[in-house]
């Protein structure tokens, strides 16, 4: 069983790529990431056309996030996450699905840093963090996958000084990663890949793809109940390269059924 997540980049504007990602790599369970459409523009119709079924969570203009599977309608167990009533940006959402527990998610960003918008990405992680020991308490295998906006180590970015002042590398947002790794979950790309140099991002401007000056902020957390399932984990770097592509690649675990 593959379970992928992508970073579209908006989905109206990607859909081509991610029709043919999706019929060229055939994951069984999909997370979409910056959706950027309503509940009512998701092109569900386009998606059902090629075996799959979708629930979804949008916004207009931006965040919004979607898990897609194969064949069958994933079961929704919750939207957005608690203990900030007043946030309505649209970056979770969980299912259950073949057998497993699935989170979709689109971690703010928080640049600029220091200021309002760091503070609300250290908050939203620790919201994050609450709700994944909800799910580790269930005891349920578990996939926690998305763009966490997060680089966790030097050995994640190709140059650790040219984003030293980026939000996405800070102490602090460094720091709140490994609380959920320290709670128990594998992180599957890092583990597969330890030396690290696999990066999931590569910016539009300065030729960063050409140069392959890219980092890792697309994660894929395995709950204890799944790690030892873990039988590989990668990126579909070629998409990044293909007409009209997002900046993001798709990020994959595969996990022994």
């Amino acid at each position: 069983m593959k379970v992928a997540t992508f970073n579209i980049n908006g989905v109206k504007a990607r859909l081509p790529r991610l029709l043919e990602w999706l019929q060229e790599t055939r994951p069984s369970v999909a997370c979409l990431q910056e959706i950027k459409s309503q509940d009512e523009g998701f092109p569900i119709k386009d998606i059902e056309a090629i075996g799959y079924k979708a629930i979804w969570h949008g916004q207009k203009g931006f965040n919004g996030v979607a898990i897609l599977a194969d064949g069958v309608e994933p079961v929704e167990v919750r939207r957005g996450l608690e203990g900030e009533p007043e946030d309505e940006h649209s970056r979770y959402i969980e299912a259950d699905v073949f057998g497993l527990r699935i989170a979709c998610l689109y971690l703010p960003n928080g640049n600029p840093q220091p200021g309002p918008k760091f503070d609300y990405k250290l908050r939203w992680m620790e919201r994050l963090r609450r709700r994944m020991r909800e799910i580790s308490a269930e005891e349920v295998p578990a996939i926690v996958t998305g763009d966490f906006n997060v680089i966790p180590e030097d050995k994640d970015v190709w140059s650790p000084p040219a984003m030293a002042m980026d939000a996405l590398m800070q102490p602090e947002s460094r720091d709140a990663y490994a609380r959920l790794l320290g709670d128990g979950w594998t992180d599957a790309l890092d583990l597969h890949n330890p030396r690290g140099g696999v990066w999931t991002f590569w910016d539009y401007q300065a030729g960063a793809w050409q140069k392959d000056h890219g980092f890792r902020i697309d994660h894929a957390l395995l709950s204890p109940e799944i790690a030892d399932r873990l039988v590989a984990a990668g990126v579909d770097k070629e998409y990044r390269g293909r007409e009209k592509s997002s900046d993001h690649t798709p990020v994959w675990v595969q996990i022994r059924d």
